[in-house]
Formats: structure tokens, C-alpha cells, sequence
């Protein structure tokens, strides 16, 4: 940890005329986590240039928890704290658990310090998501599975789910473009696009969540405020009862859908 004598007011300078909002906040968190003045130099170029702050510092801030984010892995937003406090008041005492398109396994991993899991796994398609959710996961012994939604898991786990969880792309297809450049050129594409409407992923979720959940099990999803009514239908139309859940504090919107018993 470099000294806090260290120049910070032209360290906040610096990180404010790169348009970082919080250049205060992120000026003491570069702070720590630099071992010398050298190491901070580098740390504060790479913010500098446009890095996010959690690839720049190798970890996030998620409902409370430190989570390891590598290069390149989609950043956790603290709006899917929601899809968390839904996911957890929706399902039973010790559930069968997946968490889908789980990126550095954020949300597994907040999900494991807050129901207590019969089982519980994670699946990407992201090599270097599944590597990130592994270094996260590993110490808990939840597998992560690299492969397309469902697919890499396990046959005996068809019809025997509790909880599918999955903060999947919902981004249009032609909004990518105006995303944040933090956003738009440090994260896998495939962690932000969601087809031309943003629900072509949202839609496969829904259509095979239907097969792999157990009688009265869940799936959590979240989605953009105006994408809700369509993927609601969607999810109706493949036998489960949705229905929205919101916070205005998180500016989320999240769908909480149930398999009949």
C-alpha cells in the first residue's frame, strides 16, 4: 500500500479529467491497492485509458462480498443485487441451485453465503469467465461448468432443479454501440448482447428452464424495465407464472417465474 502522503489531490485531478465520477473514492482504492508508487502509476495509467476500476483493482463489490474480476469478464452490477433478494425469497430450505451466464460467479457466490444449498453450480460459456467463477468458487467446492446455458450439465439434474438463477445479455443488439466504452470494449461481447430485442438469450432460459426445473421450482432473471411485458409473455407461454419484481433504490427490474406443481 503506497502512502496516503502520496500526491493524491493531483492523483484526484488526474482521475476526474478522465471523467471518473467518484475520483475520490477510486483515488483511495488505488491508493491501497498499489505496493508502490511505481505500481500505482501503472494502476492509475490503465484507469486513465479507460479500464474499469474493478478489472484496474482484480476485484468487484457485490452484496457485500469481495469477488475477483479478471480482464476482460463482465464487471457485476450492483443493480443484480435484486435478482439475488428475489431468488433467495422465492425458493424453499435446502434447494438445488444454478446459476447461468454467472460471469466471475458473483451472484453464485452470493447466493452461497445466503441459502443453504442441497447443491449448487455455475455454468459460462466464456472461457475466461469460467476461470475467474472457478478462482471465486473453488474454495466453496462449487463447480462451474463451461458450455452453452443447460447444456453441460448434468442429465440427472433434468426436472430436479429448485432454482435456476441467470443474469443473462439483454442489451439490444444495435445499443451495444452506446454503451459505456468501460463497458462496451473491457467486457465479452457475449456478456452484453442480447439479440435484436435483447431477449433472444432470456428466451432459451426461459424455454429450457421449464424442462430442467423441479415441480414449484423458480427462475430469476433479470431484464430491462421496458423488455418485462414480452419476456413475461414468453415465460407464460412455456408453462411458468411470472411476475415482476422491482427497486427503484437499484433502478432494477428483475422476473421471478414459477414452475406449477
Amino acid at each position: 500500500m503506497v502512502s496516503p502522503r502520496t500526491d493524491r489531490p493531483t492523483l484526484v485531478q488526474r482521475l476526474r479529467a478522465a471523467g471518473c465520477v467518484y475520483a475520490e473514492d477510486e483515488a483511495e482504492l488505488l491508493l491501497a491497492a498499489a505496493a508502490s508508487t511505481g505500481a500505482l502509476a501503472g494502476l492509475v495509467e490503465r484507469r486513465i485509458a479507460g479500464e474499469p476500476l474493478e478489472h484496474v483493482l482484480g476485484w468487484a463489490e457485490f452484496c457485500g462480498l469481495r469477488v475477483r474480476v479478471d480482464a476482460g469478464v463482465f464487471v457485476p452490477r450492483s443493480r443484480t443485487a435484486l435478482v439475488v433478494e428475489a431468488a433467495v425469497a422465492a425458493t424453499g430450505p435446502a434447494p438445488a441451485v444454478v446459476d447461468l451466464c454467472c460471469g466471475s460467479g458473483a451472484t453464485t457466490l452470493a447466493l452461497a453465503h445466503r441459502l443453504a444449498c442441497r447443491w449448487l453450480a455455475a455454468v459460462d460459456l466464456d472461457p475466461a469467465a469460467v476461470d475467474c467463477a472457478r478462482g471465486n468458487l473453488a474454495p466453496l467446492g462449487v463447480p462451474v461448468f463451461q458450455g452453452d446455458l443447460f447444456d453441460p450439465l448434468p442429465e440427472r439434474w433434468r426436472g430436479r432443479l429448485d432454482l435456476v438463477v441467470a443474469n443473462a445479455p439483454y442489451v439490444p443488439s444495435g445499443a451495444v454501440a452506446m454503451m459505456p466504452a468501460e463497458a462496451r470494449l473491457h467486457e465479452a461481447r457475449l456478456a452484453l448482447d442480447g439479440g435484436p430485442d435483447g431477449l433472444a438469450v432470456l428466451r432459451r432460459v426461459a424455454a429450457q428452464a421449464a424442462r430442467w426445473l423441479a415441480p414449484g421450482g423458480h427462475l430469476a432473471v433479470e431484464v430491462a424495465a421496458d423488455q418485462a411485458g414480452a419476456l413475461q409473455a414468453a415465460l407464460r407461454g412455456y408453462g411458468l407464472e411470472p411476475r415482476v419484481v422491482r427497486s427503484a433504490d437499484l433502478d432494477a427490474t428483475a422476473l421471478v417465474a414459477r414452475r406449477p406443481p
